[in-house]
């Protein structure tokens, strides 16, 4: 009578494992398609921060190209008015150095203007106040702080990303070892358990990451 009973569990045992198998192959392929999705955004997103991360650099540039302009004109502004007042400048001169004194205030204040619009952003300006003009057209200047802060945000969500794919790859790995034991149903149970709860990881590390990117 044990003859039959050992066949009986055999056969059990095979169907609970086969059924096992099958189990982990579906959710290697579904936590593979998720995993894949995750890469393409991620992709994205990384190409955005690099695009980002240039405008900061270029418009870190471009602000300090104004401020050594404004330095120069400070100079030359300190430099006339020492001059005016030393009293070496003839009487019928005073005018026109204080005509290009008023000029080069101006010109400072321009200076500054555009500085401040390049480092905050026209949209954080009146619009009456703005200075600088990118491709002839004024109030479109994204400032570098802005750049910055998207930087940052597309930084933080690709990380999210990043930590999603390793759960995902976890998870992979978790169900082939789940279908390479195939003689052991309880331990396949426990595998294909711990796969679903990498893979609900990976997809909320994942969500959370596109919840981050701007």
């Amino acid at each position: 009578m044990s003859q039959p009973n050992k066949t009986k569990d055999t056969v059990e045992v095979s169907v609970a494992s086969e059924r096992a198998e099958a189990v982990g192959g579906v959710l290697i392929a579904f936590f593979a398609a998720l995993m894949a999705i995750s890469q393409m955004i991620n992709g994205e997103l990384e190409e955005e921060m690099m695009i980002a991360h240039n405008k900061v650099v270029n418009y870190s540039g471009w602000y300090q190209s104004k401020s050594i302009k404004e330095s120069l004109k400070e100079g030359e502004l300190d430099y006339l008015q020492a001059l005016l007042e030393s009293g070496i400048v003839l009487e019928n001169n005073k005018d026109g150095i204080k005509e290009k004194i008023d000029g080069i205030k101006n010109k400072i204040k321009k200076y500054a203007a555009e500085k401040k619009e390049i480092l905050i952003g026209s949209a954080n300006i009146p619009k009456e106040k703005w200075a600088q003009d990118l491709d002839g057209e004024m109030g479109k200047i994204i400032g570098i702080k802005e750049w910055e802060t998207l930087t940052e945000e597309y930084d933080n969500a690709t990380k999210k990303f990043d930590m999603g794919m390793l759960f995902f790859q976890i998870s992979i790995v978790l169900g082939a070892v789940c279908i390479i034991v195939h003689d052991n149903p309880k331990l396949q149970k426990t595998f294909i358990f711990l796969m679903v709860a990498f893979g609900i990881i990976g997809i909320l590390m994942s969500s959370y990451g596109y919840s981050l990117a701007p």
